[in-house]
């Protein structure tokens, strides 16, 4: 366990309050300090509220000194991304086009989750403008920079989630992935990130991308995540999508053995160039699992390129937006997703039915591979990260941000729960990430595999967290 406070992780701080060694206090005091002293340099926060922050914190401490606590997260700080509807703080979306005004007396059910749970919310985290691409970079919020090398993106779109976990800007960071959103920038950021099944977590209003979106938890450890799902996936009526709860305690999967888990190893899913240091790295990572008593066998589940489908889907998902918006507003957006926009209204109804078709195949020949496999383990990023405020490498030759995501999108289109989790870093110390794919429904199996190999390979934390 780290001495310092602020990178504790939100089991150990429980364990802390239940002991009466740590306060809720203290631990949102440590967190803030985080962010006044190390935010100017990358940016990770929309807001901070202080006042609030530390008026939760002092009523969690009163409640654990009288030996009552609310819910299974009482008194730890955590972070929403300004895509999710919170009551009282303005949801900018990272767009010109949002009034800051309000009211904003509605909440997204998993921030109501975590609220009923009695989390401490300290500030909400930076996003591209309304989530449109794979790094975070907004005409509101400016550049997000990636706490390994400043000169580098995160990733996105929950980039500032993800750098203000790095950083111990609190223990717990709530993201949403459309096409990878979680997993990039916990992969670029060398954190622990999930995409759980399409309609575990209640979300409410829709996504502006439709069922390719997915909500759920970034953290520093696998257990946190695990913790923290257990509170997102609670019901809610507003969403229609969403699973019959089951009242799953994702901790439970933690323990379990992986001895004879058939698991499935492609290195490139058949169309990925892959940087040499990171396909080592992450081969590297796939040899621990044969140590833990899993049957590994190196095999391509046989996809194909979906970047086509990916595309009409998620360029629709912007036409509708455009519709929403005025001339005057049109003229604030960022221009590449003014330009999406504009393209994903010339989609024909043929076309889109032809990418809905594909996704459809795409979910059948998963559903069928995991008969065989139940896990499929991949790199998480083919590249490590590039330069900030760039959609794509400069001098790639690369259109659009999902042209270096081919790992990422084809689960958000096949609905299955993935995650990722730090597998070592480059010769120019930025990290890489290992993905572990499930089948729809197997968070336990996703969550046991990424706790075998977390035991053996914990998170690191870059050296300016400390500074």
């Amino acid at each position: 366990m780290s001495t310092d406070l602020a990178f504790w992780s939100a089991t150990d701080l429980l364990r802390g309050y239940r002991a009466g060694t740590v306060s809720p206090v203290e631990a949102t005091r440590a967190a803030l300090d985080q962010v006044s002293k190390l935010d100017e340099a990358v940016n990770a926060f929309v807001m901070i509220d202080e006042e609030k922050a530390l008026a939760s914190a002092r009523e969690s401490e009163a409640r654990w000194k009288a030996g009552a606590p609310e819910g299974l997260l009482d008194g730890v700080p955590t972070t929403i991304k300004d895509l999710s509807t919170t009551i009282g703080w303005p949801t900018l979306r990272g767009s010109n086009t949002v009034s800051d005004e309000g009211p904003w007396d509605e909440e997204t059910p998993y921030v109501a989750r975590l609220r009923e749970h009695s989390a401490v919310f300290i500030g909400k985290t930076t996003t591209p403008e309304y989530g449109w691409k794979g790094i975070t970079d907004s005409p509101r919020t400016g550049v997000t920079r990636n706490p390994w090398d400043t000169s580098k993106t995160p990733g996105g779109s929950s980039g500032g989630a993800a750098v203000a976990c790095a950083l111990g800007m609190g223990a717990l960071h709530q993201g949403s992935d459309g096409g990878g959103s979680i997993r990039m920038p916990c992969g670029y950021t060398g954190i622990y990130g999930i995409k759980p099944t399409f309609g575990r977590v209640p979300a409410y209003p829709a996504s502006l991308f439709g069922t390719l979106s997915h909500c759920g938890p970034m953290t520093r450890t696998v257990a946190d995540s695990a913790l923290m799902l257990t509170v997102m996936a609670e019901p809610d009526p507003r969403d229609w999508y969403s699973l019959p709860y089951a009242g799953d305690d994702w901790r439970r999967s933690l323990s379990e053995n992986l001895s004879g888990m058939r698991i499935a190893y492609s290195p490139d899913l058949g169309v990925a160039k892959v940087d040499p240091e990171i396909a080592e790295l992450v081969k590297t990572a796939v040899g621990f699992f044969t140590e833990f008593g899993a049957v590994v066998e190196e095999v391509d589940p046989g996809l194909g390129s979906l970047r086509e489908e990916f595309r009409v889907h998620w360029y629709a998902g912007a036409a509708n937006l455009g519709r929403t918006l005025s001339d005057d507003q049109k003229a604030l957006l960022d221009p590449g997703l003014r330009q999406i926009a504009e393209e994903g209204s010339e989609i024909s109804l043929a076309a889109y039915q032809e990418a809905v078709k594909g996704r459809e195949a795409a979910g059948l020949k998963m559903g069928l591979f995991h008969q065989r496999y139940d896990l499929l383990l991949t790199p998480t990023l083919p590249i490590p990260a590039f330069e900030a405020g760039e959609e794509v490498p400069v001098g790639s030759g690369m259109e659009r941000w999902f042209d270096w995501t081919p790992f990422s999108y084809p689960f958000n289109l096949t609905r299955q729960p993935a995650a990722t989790i730090p597998c070592g870093r480059t010769s120019a110390g930025l990290p890489a990430g290992l993905q572990i794919v499930g089948a729809l429904g197997r968070e336990d199996l996703v969550f046991a595999a990424s706790a075998a190999y977390e035991a053996v390979r914990p998170v690191d934390l870059p050296p300016m967290a400390h500074a």
